[in-house]
């Protein structure tokens, strides 16, 4: 494996991390905010945990390389100022 193809690989595992804890949690808050934790609560968050993580995914498949972009123009214009 070239070290083009591991980074690849490892870019799109951290999207597939980040995309499952940030559903994760976001999904936690959202649950939990509007319906406390009372009986039934944890199977609606599951639902929606495992609804959102796929959606979550292939946004970030998207987002995440416009993300990487946008750093690299901002770090550019803020190092070529100092």
């Amino acid at each position: 494996m070239t070290d083009s193809q591991r980074a690849k690989r490892m870019i799109l595992l951290a999207q597939l991390l980040i995309s499952c804890m940030m559903a994760f949690m976001m999904t936690f808050l959202f649950s939990v905010m509007p319906l406390g934790f009372r009986e039934g609560w944890m199977a609606i968050w599951m639902h929606h945990y495992l609804t959102a993580w796929p959606v979550a995914f292939i946004l970030s498949l998207g987002v995440g390389p416009l993300a990487f972009k946008m750093s690299s123009i901002i770090m550019q214009r803020l190092t070529r100022d100092i």
